[in-house]
């Protein structure tokens, strides 16, 4: 079976989907990846066929230009930006040029990510099947736990379950611009939906996460349909970042990033600085990304190695703690290393990944607006000296090598589709009861 990936455009999107990509491909699949031009480098360093679209809407060198406008905001209004901003165009072009770059390729089922909302109704309108992947932290329609937007903590109080209904209308009400494009799709390609279900459109063959069912808060309300499967990374696949390896000193190394969106809050960055300069026994690496000139950020302490960006899987297998934004990959890749964290949410699902971080006791958190120096300082001494961290995020590393989340999600799309299964001669069997 010829099966298509579409993915949005950034890294915290295409490493996850590439990979699951890349599975596909070395199970037997036939896999084409269409994406934007600028996903072309990190398609191609996966190995697999790319084919672009949407290029006179988004040619090559636009996303980081359209992202940008996110990267200084925080909280509610980095979603709020985003699908304002910069999700219309996206999804207004791909429900354009979708359906002729699947007549073109011979496309004959999607893999989506389930964040690029509602371009199944392209999918739905063909009548091709599709399954949606969740490459950021999965959305729980139910209301049984917080949405992700939110750090609120796990509680299954009346009033907790009716804050969460409320989240979810929050929720419904951000995604309006997109539904205003939807809408008038759906209703042109005749398609009856029931739009105050927000997931009306999902999946009915397979909704998947990366994340583990053990990092999740406690949910009985997930439908048949969606399945937890584990981390989607494998160590390859991935562009080759340069790093000046000869600067780590063998101290105990602390790896911060505040991932490649959200990274571009300048005051956050000197917080880290200050406080990591405060334990000369150990040595940072602080990934600052594209957003923020390393020149502003004023006296690097010397226990610090600031670079634009860093290859974080080889970083993390040294790394004894991680001061993260608690984006979903960086928060799994620390899991899989059993690397116990301390986040810093800064928009997007992060405050949910934070709040599991800290139910988990796989670290704290703080939000942005909260931190100080003495603050962050508090946490980094209580993470790094209170084994009990460490303890947890050793269980987990342990948990995510046992769920072999590719493995798994792979059979759950091919017995989805009907496609190829178990071609793969160096897979073992898995077990798919993951709801």
């Amino acid at each position: 079976m010829k099966i298509g990936f579409v993915s949005l455009p950034v890294a915290g999107h295409l490493n996850p989907m590439t990979a699951l990509a890349r599975k596909m491909q070395a199970r037997g699949n036939e896999v084409v990846f269409i994406g934007f031009s600028d996903s072309e480098p990190a398609v191609r360093a996966a190995n697999l066929t790319f084919v672009p679209f949407c290029e006179s809407e988004f040619p090559k060198g636009s996303i980081a230009k359209v992202m940008g406008g996110v990267a200084k905001l925080h909280g509610l209004d980095v979603v709020r930006y985003t699908c304002r901003e910069v999700m219309p165009g996206m999804l207004q072009a791909a429900l354009e040029h979708l359906p002729e770059k699947i007549a073109e390729t011979g496309v004959e089922a999607l893999v989506l990510d389930a964040i690029y909302f509602f371009l199944e109704l392209v999918p739905m309108r063909l009548g091709v099947p599709y399954a949606h992947v969740w490459t950021a932290h999965h959305l729980d329609f139910s209301g049984a736990t917080p949405a992700g937007l939110f750090s609120w903590p796990y509680d299954t109080s009346p009033q907790a379950i009716d804050r969460n209904v409320e989240g979810l209308k929050l929720c419904g009400e951000i995604l309006a611009p997109l539904a205003a494009i939807a809408k008038p799709y759906a209703e042109r390609a005749g398609l009856h939906i029931d739009w105050n279900d927000p997931a009306a459109t999902t999946s009915k063959l397979a909704a998947i996460t990366q994340s583990p069912r053990e990092f999740d808060f406690p949910n009985p309300n997930w439908p048949p349909a969606f399945h937890y499967a584990g981390p989607f990374h494998d160590d390859e696949g991935r562009q080759k970042i340069a790093f000046p390896w000869e600067r780590l000193t063998g101290k105990p190394l602390v790896y911060a990033s505040l991932g490649t969106i959200v990274n571009g809050m300048s005051h956050v960055y000197r917080i880290i600085l200050e406080a990591v300069g405060k334990f000369p026994e150990i040595q940072m690496v602080l990934s600052v990304g594209t957003n923020i000139n390393p020149d502003i950020l004023g006296a690097i302490p010397s226990n610090a190695v600031v670079v634009s960006v860093a290859p974080q899987i080889e970083l993390l297998k040294r790394a004894t703690l991680c001061i993260t934004h608690a984006g979903l990959n960086t928060t799994l890749e620390s899991l899989a290393q059993g690397v116990p964290m301390v986040a810093i949410p800064i928009g997007y699902d992060q405050p949910g990944v934070a709040a599991r971080i800290a139910y988990h006791g796989v670290g704290e958190f703080v939000e942005v607006g909260d931190l100080t120096v003495d603050r962050l300082l508090q946490l980094l001494q209580r993470v790094a000296t209170n084994q009990s961290y460490r303890v947890r995020a050793r269980y987990f590393r342990d948990v995510i090598a046992k769920t072999r989340g590719l493995d798994v999600a792979a059979e759950i799309i091919e017995q989805s589709f009907g496609a190829n299964q178990g071609l793969d001669p160096t897979a073992e069997p898995v077990e798919l009861s993951h709801t």
